[in-house]
């Protein structure tokens, strides 16, 4: 390895580390704010997993950064073992603590949702004519020769779902089309029929699909544009919603695929695919003519990282918040506490399953970056 492909590597890691210690500091501000709102004592407040590196604070909170960055957390009195201390997080009520398990969630999905208003504000770059707009999901013209417009879209038709997944972004309709197997689909547009709109209901939409020799990939052949919707601040903000939805939902249909088999383990990405995904996205930044278009494909790669992080924590796992969340319904609805004991051996066995997982996942990363697959 040369020492520019060091160097490379080294800017990679850094930038992930970055990328990830944001998103991290994030979720973990969510449980400190809560905790802090309802309460409970915080004992330590850390980014990072491992031996400390730095520590400080002399009230009842140590802030630490810790040697290996791959999570952190906001250790709360009383919250995997019994304590007697009233601001402990097993003395609040239920709603409270529920409150803080979520935060960290909430505070994922907020931050996704204010990179996305970033996005969409200043950093999608103007036509030739100066003017700004989005993608929306309505045809504006085909191209010549297209297939889909022979199999029944026209012009001016709203995509409004595909094969049964609604579509309310244009991320919607790439996300589902390229994942589409055959390039046939069933779609439902909104139609203007005369002087009203009705949705109409079009089987076996065909699209060319073409397949890469070298890569061996494959790539659905869009045969349409859709047109532009006008930035507006009003238009800004609910684009990224829309967005941030699209997202969330791409990371939940995902994750079905997964449990469904559709996808095998060693075709998921791990902390090396993700560091080097990340590292391509602040390379291409400069590598842009227009440093604009870099800094959107990054920010995008960071909205999918947090809004991931922030879905996946909400699974029924345990370890997770989504674990945690289920103690407390259980609590909730059967008016009685699980023994802290034991769930403090479930989530501890939980983190212990995630960490293998972890280790598969990374060297199936190491694997096909090895092979250059």
């Amino acid at each position: 390895m040369s020492t520019i492909d060091i160097i490379n590597t080294l800017l990679k890691i850094l930038a992930a580390i970055l990328v990830f210690g944001i998103i991290i500091l994030v979720h973990e501000l969510g449980h400190f704010i809560a905790a802090k709102l309802m309460g409970v004592k915080v004992n330590e407040f850390a980014i990072g997993m491992g031996p400390k590196l730095i520590k400080f604070g002399k009230k009842e909170t140590i802030y630490s950064l810790r040697a290996f960055p791959i999570g952190g957390f906001c250790a709360m009195e009383g919250e995997d073992s019994e304590s007697e201390d009233p601001r402990s997080f097993g003395s609040k009520k239920v709603w409270r603590r529920i409150l803080i398990v979520i935060a960290g969630v909430v505070m994922n999905l907020l931050l996704g949702f204010i990179l996305l208003v970033i996005m969409f504000g200043f950093l999608i770059v103007p036509n030739k004519d100066g003017e700004v707009s989005f993608s929306s999901t309505t045809i504006a013209q085909f191209y010549e020769n297209a297939s889909s417009y022979k199999t029944g879209l026209r012009t001016g038709d709203q995509i409004l779902s595909i094969d049964g997944k609604k579509t309310r972004t244009v991320f919607d309709l790439s996300s589902i089309m390229q994942t589409d197997e055959d390039g046939k689909m069933d779609i439902v547009v909104r139609r203007k029929i005369v002087d009203k709109y009705k949705k109409v209901t079009l089987e076996d939409v065909t699209f060319e699909i073409k397949n890469d020799t070298e890569s061996g990939r494959r790539y659905l052949i869009y045969d349409f544009v859709v047109k532009g919707i006008k930035r507006t601040p009003t238009t800004t903000i609910t684009q990224a919603a829309k967005m941030e939805y699209s997202v969330a939902t791409l990371i939940w249909r995902s994750l079905g695929d997964i449990v469904t088999g559709k996808y095998k383990l060693n075709e998921l990405s791990g902390p090396v695919g993700t560091v080097d995904a990340i590292g391509d996205a602040v390379a291409n930044v400069t590598q842009q003519e227009d440093i604009r278009e870099g800094l959107y494909s990054l920010f995008l790669m960071v909205v999918l990282i947090t809004v991931n992080v922030g879905i996946f924590n909400l699974l029924p796992l345990p370890a997770l918040d989504g674990g945690r969340l289920i103690f407390l319904i259980f609590e909730g609805i059967f008016r009685r506490p699980v023994n802290p004991k034991y769930e403090g051996m479930v989530h501890a066995i939980g983190l212990v399953l995630l960490l293998l997982l972890m280790l598969v996942v990374t060297f199936s990363d190491i694997t096909r970056l090895v092979s250059g697959g």
